[in-house]
């Protein structure tokens, strides 16, 4: 019998004022309290906060993909 994985998808928002990558990372370990069986994210939206001019912070939404387990 061959494997198979069904996935369910959830939509988080992480922010960082350093940066892109932080911003993902910050998501993702606040799911990861939560949410077991993580596998993939995808990057849907980014934007920032500007102040005098300058970045403020980063703002990443991103989708997380986390397999449904069966009994």
């Amino acid at each position: 019998m061959s494997a198979h994985h069904t996935y369910k998808k959830l939509e988080m928002v992480g922010s960082s004022a350093k940066s892109i990558e932080e911003a993902i990372g910050n998501a993702l370990a606040e799911c990861a309290k939560t949410v077991s069986n993580m596998d993939w994210f995808e990057v849907v939206e980014t934007r920032g906060h500007i102040v005098d001019g300058k970045v403020g912070h980063y703002q990443v939404t991103i989708k997380i993909g986390f397999r449904i387990k069966y009994s």
